[in-house]
């Protein structure tokens, strides 16, 4: 099936998908991400003051950490998705948890991404959360644009950081901008295409917008009338080191670039909003706008293109789904990223999972938790699809010739914990709340078939994806639960078949998960060996993807 049969005759499409830029940004805990989205939204007038997540002297919270929990800890705990324009792009932005723990929703989102922000502390440089999510890029085939961040704070060498960047993830650093000195020395950032230095002056935790001083690098001169002057030996080791750059003669490819060779390396500080607008300008103008996604190579058995082009018949990935971010009215929405052709609000599309048509007649375009109606998107934008019950992570909607995304894997297993509900007379609102946590991918739960609903479990990478759950079911679902730790170790699927076999194994523990799935735990890698000597014929399958940011 050719792309140019189910090319759709809409003559704009191409050229306003182009000025769509849908990015993650990725990161260690704490290296300044979800600072940096504040001031995103910041500089392109989407909010007038930003409320960084570490300025506690400000009353104003991260506009992306809505959730309740988040701002009482201060850390993002929920994939967030914000819009908005600047430079004559529309972005939608996709702020993600940092924590290890949420790595799961972390990778969903980047499913629905085209490029990705990495955002590096500039004491600490690459972290193995970072490299764990640059992993996920690369895979996704997302080019990286790099942010060194805390560049107004002692910091390593800015040579360092770049050999960092090429001996540990094997790309090529392009520094389009450069910094002049660090922490009380910090100067001010070069732009290197422009040749010119540009200062900042700090705004009061900068919540506002820093005015801006341009000066030709061969006009600007250290000794300045400047409340804090760069010192001489710090200026000349900047010269120096911008000397070094350019006879090295490293220029930007844009094609390596896309192919994931090279990364543009961005300097400044987030929090002080030095670098902000270079950053966000060079982004608008390197990032890729949407283009065609891979399908699954059948469709209904038949044989399909292997990339969907955008200007195809619509379609659309749902990537995340979310409860209660409007507690007033306990409501659902499915986030999803339209890949073809054009979505409208009304518009009915089939389910590929069921073959079912929907109609899409409530959609809204989300700024954090705040919404409002959306009557059209176009590939690369983001649309929560309200209370549309039948959707679920990994759908494919579609018009015209059948299509179907691939599935976004989930990750193994490895911490259970032991549900229980300290209130009998609220069983409706304990169950209704363990499915939706599980349909979003908070926890997984797990049942075990002699118990029924009696004492599930819930299954993790991480604790905080409990404590989370905890949290969202006593103030979302009014339930008060127990937790109690479970000391399995590994899952694995198996056929419903072997499951009398299995079950009695020395170390196991026979469950199902919500999709009818049989599943085994196991006490440990030796339960497992047993398990595979003793019943050699049975397959313990891998769940999903392992997390390799284990120490």
């Amino acid at each position: 099936m050719s792309s140019s049969a189910t090319a759709v005759h809409d003559a704009t499409l191409f050229q306003e998908a182009a000025t769509r830029r849908t990015l993650a940004i990725i990161s260690h805990p704490d290296a300044g991400k979800t600072t940096l989205t504040e001031k995103f939204l910041l500089y392109a007038g989407a909010v007038q003051e930003a409320g960084a997540v570490r300025s506690r002297k400000q009353a104003r919270k991260a506009t992306s950490d809505w959730m309740r929990l988040e701002q009482e800890r201060g850390i993002s705990i929920s994939s967030t998705v914000l819009h908005f324009a600047f430079a004559g792009r529309n972005f939608n932005l996709l702020d993600t948890p940092g924590h290890a723990d949420f790595s799961e929703d972390t990778y969903r989102t980047l499913c629905a991404a085209d490029a990705a922000i990495m955002v590096l502390d500039a004491a600490k440089g690459l972290e193995p959360q970072t490299l764990k999510l640059f992993e996920v890029c690369r895979a996704r085939g997302l080019p990286i644009v790099t942010f060194v961040n805390k560049c107004d704070r002692p910091g390593l060498p800015p040579l360092a950081l770049l050999d960092q960047i090429a001996e540990r993830i094997g790309m090529e650093p392009v520094p389009l901008t450069w910094p002049v000195a660090d922490g009380l020395d910090f100067a001010g950032i070069v732009d290197r295409g422009a040749g010119e230095l540009v200062r900042f002056d700090r705004a009061a935790h900068g919540s506002r917008i820093a005015d801006e001083q341009r000066v030709p690098l061969d006009k600007a001169d250290p000794d300045d009338d400047l409340p804090n002057p760069c010192p001489p030996d710090r200026w000349k080791a900047a010269m120096e080191e911008l000397e070094l750059l350019d006879l090295e003669e490293h220029s930007l490819d844009r094609d390596a670039f896309l192919n994931g060779r090279q990364t543009p390396v961005f300097f400044g500080s987030a929090l002080a909003n030095f670098g902000v607008r270079l950053l966000l300008e060079g982004f608008a103008e390197l990032a890729p706008p949407p283009g065609p996604q891979t399908v699954d190579g059948t469709n209904n058995g038949q044989a399909s293109p292997e990339r969907r082009p955008i200007d195809a018949p619509f379609s659309a990935l749902v990537f995340k789904v979310q409860a209660n971010m409007d507690p007033r009215h306990r409501d659902r929405i499915a986030f999803m990223r339209v890949n073809s052709g054009r979505f409208s609000r009304g518009m009915s599309a089939t389910l590929a999972r069921t073959g079912r048509s929907l109609t899409l007649k409530y959609a809204h375009q989300l700024f954090a938790r705040d919404r409002e109606v959306v009557e059209e998107a176009l590939p690369g934008d983001i649309v929560g699809v309200v209370n549309a019950t039948g959707l679920l992570v990994g759908d494919t909607l579609y018009q015209g010739p059948p299509v179907r995304f691939p599935p976004i894997p989930t990750f193994t297993p490895e911490r259970f914990a032991t549900v229980r509900n300290r209130d009998t007379s609220r069983y409706k609102q304990f169950r209704a709340g363990l499915a939706q946590l599980d349909e979003e991918g908070v926890v997984h739960v797990l049942r075990r078939p002699e118990f029924g609903e009696q004492e599930p479990l819930f299954a993790g990478v991480g604790q905080l994806q409990f404590e989370v759950a905890h949290h969202r079911m006593v103030h979302e679902f009014g339930c008060q639960i127990a937790l109690e730790p479970a000391n399995w170790q590994l899952a694995r699927r198996i056929d419903a078949a072997d499951a009398a076999r299995v079950r009695g194994q020395r170390g196991t523990l026979l469950v199902e998960d919500s999709k009818g799935q049989t599943l085994v735990l196991f006490a440990s890698d030796y339960a497992l060996q047993w398990a595979s000597e003793d019943l050699p014929d049975v397959v313990f399958h891998e769940l999903g993807l392992a997390r390799r940011d284990r120490a």
